[in-house]
C-alpha cells in the first residue's frame, strides 16, 4: 500500500522502514518468515496511521536525526490477538534491544509494538538530550491513563548545526 501510494520517496522510505522492523520482530516472536507475519492489532488503521503519520511529520520538518531518551517498558500483562502476553509483549521486547529501558514504573503497556518500531526504526539512544538550539517542542498523550505517570510522549525540535557549544561549554 505504502509503495504504491502518492506519499513522497522519502515518507515511503521512513514508513516502510519502520514497518519492516516490525515484522522482523514479530517474525522472531512467532517463528515465521517475515513474508508470513500477519499484524492483528499491530495492522489496525491506528498503528498506519502512526507509522505513516510519523514519516510524514519528520520528512515535512526536515528531520535527520533522532534521539531517544530512556522508555519505561511497563509489566503485568496484556490482552492481545494471540492471548495473555506478559509486558512488554514479546515483539515489543524484541524491538526494544539496543534502547535504553527502565522498569521504574507500573504496570500497564507503556511502549507498544508500533512504538517500539518507530523508535528502534529510526531513533539513536542517548541517556539526556543532546547540546542544541531549541526550535520547538511538541506533545501528544495517550488514551489509557496510568496511576504513577503520565501517558505523555514530548518531542524537542532542534538544530544541533547551529550550536558552536563544545563539551567544555557545556555544565551538567
Amino acid at each position: 500500500m505504502i509503495a504504491e501510494s502518492l506519499l513522497t520517496e522519502r515518507v515511503q522510505q521512513l514508513a516502510q522502514r519502520i514497518f519492516l522492523k516490525l515484522a522482523e520482530a514479530e517474525a522472531l516472536a512467532h517463528k515465521v518468515p517475515v513474508d508470513q507475519v500477519q499484524f492483528h492489532e499491530v495492522g489496525a488503521v491506528d498503528s498506519i496511521v502512526d507509522i505513516v503519520g510519523t514519516a510524514i511529520g519528520l520528512a515535512h520538518l526536515e528531520v535527520e536525526k533522532i534521539y531517544c531518551s530512556v522508555v519505561p517498558l511497563g509489566g503485568g500483562f496484556v490482552e492481545t490477538a494471540h492471548g495473555r502476553l506478559l509486558v512488554p509483549a514479546p515483539a515489543t521486547a524484541l524491538l526494544m534491544q539496543g534502547l535504553l529501558v527502565h522498569g521504574n514504573c507500573g504496570d500497564g503497556e507503556r511502549v507498544t509494538p508500533t512504538g517500539a518500531a518507530i523508535l528502534a526504526a529510526l531513533a539513536e539512544p542517548l541517556p539526556c538530550m543532546p547540546v542544541m538550539k531549541l526550535e520547538a517542542i511538541g506533545h501528544g498523550a495517550g488514551s489509557k491513563d496510568f496511576q504513577d505517570c503520565p501517558n505523555i510522549l514530548r518531542g524537542f525540535l532542534g538544530d544541533r548545526k547551529s550550536t558552536r557549544l563544545n563539551s567544555s561549554h557545556v555544565s551538567q
